[in-house]
């Protein structure tokens, strides 16, 4: 299991492995469908399979966690709490509940020594990565850069208290806008392995996407622009939520967001709470027909993994998203530069033309052609065949750009979500262009031209000189000339060693013939053969094993 896993081969054969190891590897595997940058599409469909099966705890267990972790008894916190969870996963169970207030919550518990469990299973896989190590092969993918992306996100994920903080952000910074919606984080009565929220109505925005549509052909019509309105939202609140908050949710998958139709009674109140908050932004305060939501909430579920990006980082992604407007691939490998770490010696032409092939059957392609979680995978391999590695926020944006791209691909598939993010980027420079700066910039460009501009026919006499006085060099620089002179000098090397080896061969044979009567002589001569003997055989199994090497890559 683990070579085809090291390897990317018989991706079913692997989930199966993981499902027989139980709740730590099936969370792994859901990880990893996430995670195009990571493995490869036929992995991340193989592994969206994954479902958790485990057992659910008894009520006396969550009475014992609560009381561990919050020091207050179940009943003195929430009015009502159903003792029977209505969703359980490897994580922990989620229990509805009633606060004290009246007001509806969700209550998720950790399974008991979920924390031992995970730290167990984590140092098995880190001994198999290191087993899969030994060889001279090691795969399709780095297996040790893919233990510590599940380790770092495995331990992140049991621990409530992050998840605590990230919903509290993102409560505050998304929650209203427009049709999202965003649960309410209760962190006075949460703690490391207990979280409380309020309860947001609806369901999976898959049965949404999944409805057929209507016979009746005004109706239908009525569906298809709802969806597209739906697909709109999205992509301009994760477009503000990159460009604006630089804070993102990032495992926008349809089991984390919610699609909700209101009751007619719930429009109006839902209407007043967004009027009073256009008031409190200092925009519009009185309501109209276009002010008017709909009639339907998107909700955003459970920020365990969130990402969120520096300002420098930004700057690279918009320079992308203005770069990918142009079509222009050298201009677009420039800005991939930019957000890349450098492993090795890069070389941006050979880059930038391989670039330019990989993307040129895209550029035609709309939104709903494209196979974005391939495409990934693909990008990213192709950086790493160049020794570019993307920093690992703008891979966790990469991934939940993907996982967002399905759902709004199926909801809208003419939509193109670069459309969308283009303004925002447009908006972004000119909010952050400092004309003051570039002005004094552009001043002191102008200043120093001013300066050198006299010396230019000095310059230009000196030139002259330099040509007729024949004391001009000229300095040629060939594409992949390190690597021409390193076969060069290997083949000097051998040429060098083949020579001294005739010459050791020869004088080994004149010692032997004319030492019949000089016994020291004649077993110079035969210590010559056997030292000959051992470095041809040496010499031969190095350009073997160095062929076996160029194979297998």
């Amino acid at each position: 299991m683990l070579s085809n896993f090291i390897r990317q081969k018989n991706a079913e054969e692997v989930r199966l492995g993981f499902e027989e190891l139980g709740p730590t590897f099936i969370k792994i595997g859901q990880i990893l469908s996430t995670r195009p940058d990571l493995v490869s599409p036929a992995y991340t469909h193989e592994f969206s399979k994954l479902q958790d099966n485990v057992q659910i705890d008894p009520y006396s267990t969550v009475e014992q966690i609560f009381k561990e972790q919050t020091g207050q008894e179940i009943d003195d916190v929430f009015a009502e709490f159903d003792k029977d969870p209505f969703a359980s996963a490897s994580i922990g169970q989620t229990h509805r509940a009633l606060l004290k207030d009246g007001t509806t919550a969700v209550v998720k518990v950790q399974h008991p020594k979920v924390q031992e469990l995970v730290e167990t299973d984590m140092s098995l896989f880190e001994k198999a990565v290191n087993i899969s190590k030994i060889g001279p092969e090691i795969g399709a993918i780095d297996p040790e850069e893919i233990f510590n992306e599940i380790k770092d996100a495995l331990f992140t994920e049991i621990n409530t208290e992050i998840e605590i903080k990230n919903g509290q952000e993102f409560y505050n910074l998304n929650n209203k806008d427009g049709i999202i919606t965003v649960p309410r984080t209760y962190y006075e009565v949460s703690a490391q392995k207990i979280l409380v929220t309020s309860y947001m109505p609806g369901e999976s925005i898959k049965y949404y996407m999944q409805e057929p549509l209507s016979k009746n052909q005004q109706q239908a019509k009525q569906q298809k622009q709802e969806r597209k309105d739906v697909a709109q939202a999205l992509v301009r609140n994760f477009v503000k939520q990159v460009f604006v908050d630089n804070f993102f949710h990032a495992d926008p998958h349809p089991g984390n967001i919610l699609f909700n139709h209101l009751d007619p009674k719930d429009i109006k109140e839902q209407n007043k709470v967004a009027q009073f908050q256009r008031k409190t932004r200092g925009k519009k305060t009185t309501l109209t027909a276009e002010d008017d939501l709909p009639n339907y909430r998107i909700t955003y579920l459970d920020f365990g993994m969130m990402g969120r990006l520096t300002p420098n980082l930004v700057d690279g992604i918009i320079q992308i998203v203005l770069a990918l407007n142009t079509k222009d691939t050298r201009t677009i490998g420039k800005a991939i530069l930019s957000i890349c770490n450098r492993t090795g010696k890069v070389d941006q032409e050979k880059f930038f033309e391989e670039l330019a092939l990989f993307l040129q059957p895209y550029m035609q392609m709309g939104l709903g052609q494209v196979d974005i979680a391939g495409l990934l995978f693909d990008t990213i391999s192709l950086c790493r065949d160049n020794n570019l590695q993307a920093k690992s926020e703008v891979t966790l944006l990469v991934k939940s750009f993907a996982s967002l791209e399905g759902i709004v691909a199926e909801l809208d598939p003419d939509m193109e979500m670069m459309d969308v993010a283009r303004p925002f980027a447009k908006e972004y420079l000119i909010n952050h262009f400092n004309w003051k700066k570039q002005l004094e910039d552009s001043s002191l460009d102008l200043m120093q031209s001013v300066h050198s501009l006299p010396k230019i026919p000095l310059k230009l006499e000196q030139l002259i000189n330099l040509f007729t006085n024949g004391q001009t060099k000229l300095n040629i620089s060939l594409k992949g000339q390190e690597a021409l002179f390193v076969n060069f000098g290997k083949i000097v090397d051998r040429l060098v060693s083949a020579i001294i080896l005739a010459a050791l061969i020869l004088g080994s044979s004149l010692l032997v013939q004319g030492s019949a009567q000089h016994p020291a002589i004649y077993k110079l001569g035969v210590v010559g053969y056997i030292i000959s003997f051992i470095v041809i055989v040496l010499m031969v199994l190095d350009s073997l094993w160095i062929r076996f090497k160029h194979k297998n890559k």
